[in-house]
């Protein structure tokens, strides 16, 4: 089975080619990374490669209650024993660097910080606090050129970080309505400025993050994750939205870094990305491709043997069986995801998911 094959990430020997996709999972007392997660990745580390959670680069960006950070002390020794579970069963872990940007409100953030945004568009909906339940989303701050600056630098120290605490890599969240799509997305990101308006201008903060990153780190050390016709977090469907990615892809690939990971939200109840913007990533893109969302091992399987992606990340399957390979490889029925537990505060739903 090709799906269980080893597989060559650059210089990093996975032993499958399943990834266990980021998923936000609300267990970071403080922001800090703390034993419990360390146990659950620690579970979870037969697969090849881990991509984390989404983790905040700066106080600015943290959105959701009770989601890392890698940008102080404190969490960088946290993440330290989440490296050290992983590597000792074999998986390779990336920290997935998210930050929110207007997806968040300031309960959720520590005190001093800010909602930015490329402009100041609220988003529809609320949004959960653990001290006053939901709430309405707060109209963000349109950012200064001083503050995309710093905001990149914030980027690059958390690679930095990411890498100081024993992770293979980093993946850059440019997906999902974060802050970074917020940039591509013209509903989101109004600006007049060289941000603003042209594709190329639209995809000058996502490639200036992962420039720089990848000048800190090394260009075989960093992932990004797009979702191109994705609508989460009020993304929406534009005009060129064909044009952004045929030249967004083309751009990661002269940076050079190792791989682009692509959900598909098709299985959440977003429009299918189509196969040609699959195929035209495929294309533009000469290192790995990662593909994701709604997989099973046969969809997963045919994928890699029809070359369609060199990985697959699956998500909902692995947080519910921790032994998820061993499940696979022997046609062992899976565990069901129990979606009440998936963002509580403990164990439960977490790291009680038994193993065969």
């Amino acid at each position: 089975m090709k799906l269980l094959s080893k597989y060559h990430l650059g210089d990093l020997e996975l032993s499958s080619r399943v990834v266990m996709a980021p998923m936000t999972r609300s267990r970071a007392i403080g922001n800090i990374p703390n034993e419990m997660m360390a146990t659950y990745y620690g579970q979870r580390a037969s697969n090849g490669l881990i991509i984390s959670e989404g983790t905040s680069p700066s106080p600015n960006g943290i959105g959701y209650s009770r989601i890392p950070g890698i940008y102080s002390q404190e969490q960088v020794e946290g993440w330290k024993k989440v490296t050290s579970e992983v590597h000792k069963v074999g998986a390779k872990f990336f920290v997935q660097l998210m930050h929110t940007g207007r997806v968040s409100h300031p309960l959720n953030m520590p005190k001093g910080s800010k909602v930015l945004a490329p402009s100041s568009i609220k988003i529809s909906g609320q949004m959960w606090t653990d001290q006053e339940g939901l709430q309405d989303y707060p109209i963000p701050t349109e950012m200064t050129k001083d503050e995309i600056k710093s905001t990149i630098d914030e980027y690059v120290d958390a690679s930095i970080n990411a890498i100081k605490v024993g992770a293979d890599g980093v993946e850059i969240h440019g997906a999902n309505g974060y802050l970074i799509e917020q940039f591509i997305c013209p509903d989101s990101n109004m600006r007049t400025d060289e941000y603003g308006g042209s594709v190329k201008n639209r995809t000058r903060f996502a490639l200036e993050v992962t420039q720089k990153v990848a000048d800190a780190i090394g260009k075989e050390k960093v992932g990004i994750r797009i979702s191109p016709y994705g609508v989460f977090n009020d993304i929406t469907i534009y005009d060129s939205l064909d044009e952004t990615y045929d030249y967004l892809t083309k751009e990661l690939n002269n940076i050079g870094i190792r791989y682009i990971h692509m959900v598909d939200h098709q299985s959440m109840g977003s429009p299918e990305v189509p196969q040609k913007i699959k195929d035209l990533v495929r294309k533009n893109f000469k290192n790995t491709l990662i593909l994701s969302g709604g997989y099973d091992k046969d969809r997963a399987e045919k994928d890699l043997n029809d070359d369609k992606a060199d990985l697959v990340a699956f998500g909902r399957p692995i947080l519910a069986n921790p032994d998820f390979v061993n499940k696979i490889s022997n046609d062992l029925e899976l565990n069901q995801v129990n979606y009440d537990l998936l963002y509580t505060p403990d164990e439960k739903g977490y790291t009680d998911y038994p193993s065969a």
